[in-house]
């Protein structure tokens, strides 16, 4: 333990003395406390091994949730996969927000673009009683990954996942039908930012998921629209934005008609979550998810 933390630590993980216990508690199939309550426990050479290869890939500076294959959020485990971004904690501001707004509607219906893991549409949906979403990918691994994670989570009679770019390849009933609330986590870090970032995120996140190769708001530019067509009257569409974007973002809404266009801040005080409401007096039609 002591020699795989100093290994981590030289490696550059803040990180390292928990990282070292956590891979050895999933390698020696215990809880990790048990590694603080009882050190001296000894390791057999099969579990050892795993242990030590599970350290050679955090030095290399593989997150351990890909380590793994799973990441707590919210009140859940998702597991991961390498189609899916690894969600963050600054994302739980989104799912927050989104659940407040669920409890304005009676059995409201989601989507969620760009869903990866799912993590987002299933926290709120496994909170929000009755209600019901639709998580949509370009990544057939990501739908692949979230399906999984409904099905496990015992949600899957409530959520439906497909492949799509954004809104273009969705059934006309869905289109038609409409969502009282859209969310989205989409890429925004732009191309210029990627080499700065900690290589935990550089080299192990979908390119895909972290950029859209230019100024980091492209995909906000096409959002904007599809929540324009999506979302019923007084519905609300909900991003997850990137530092210092929110100006934009708001702007990109504001034009599309939405109104009480506002912001949520995350945890460590930045604005992470743009959103605004679909006027009343908007047409559209009812529901396409079932009764």
């Amino acid at each position: 333990m002591a020699l795989a933390t100093a290994q981590l630590k030289q490696a550059g993980c803040d990180t390292a003395r928990l990282d070292a216990r956590l891979l050895l508690a999933n390698a020696c199939h215990v809880d990790a406390s048990r590694i603080v309550a009882w050190p001296e426990d000894p390791v057999d050479s099969v579990k050892a091994a795993a242990f030590l290869e599970m350290i050679h890939r955090r030095a290399l500076r593989e997150p351990v949730s890909r380590i793994l294959g799973q990441r707590d959020f919210w009140r859940h485990s998702f597991k991961i996969t390498a189609d899916t971004l690894d969600p963050r904690p600054d994302s739980e501001t989104l799912v927050e927000w989104a659940i407040a707004q669920a409890g304005n509607f009676t059995r409201p219906d989601l989507v969620d673009f760009g869903t990866g893991t799912g993590c987002l549409l299933l926290s709120v949906l496994g909170d929000v009683a009755d209600s019901f979403g639709l998580g949509v990918d370009i990544s057939a691994g990501a739908v692949q990954c979230a399906t999984g994670n409904a099905v496990a989570l015992g949600l899957d009679q409530r959520s439906q996942f497909v492949v799509s770019d954004w809104d273009r390849d969705l059934d006309a009933a869905i289109k038609t039908g409409g969502f009282d609330i859209m969310l989205s986590n989409p890429p925004y870090i732009a191309h210029s930012e990627m080499a700065g970032l900690e290589p935990e995120v550089r080299d192990f996140d979908p390119f895909g998921a972290l950029s859209d190769g230019a100024d980091g708001l492209g995909a906000y530019r096409i959002l904007a629209g599809v929540a324009a067509r999506l979302v019923r009257p007084s519905g609300w569409v909900l991003f997850e934005i990137g530092r210092g974007q929110h100006e934009v973002v708001c702007s990109l809404l504001e034009q599309q008609g939405f109104e009480s266009v506002q912001y949520r801040r995350d945890l460590g005080g930045i604005i992470r979550c743009v959103g605004g409401q679909k006027p009343r007096s908007s047409h559209f039609n009812v529901s396409f998810l079932p009764e």
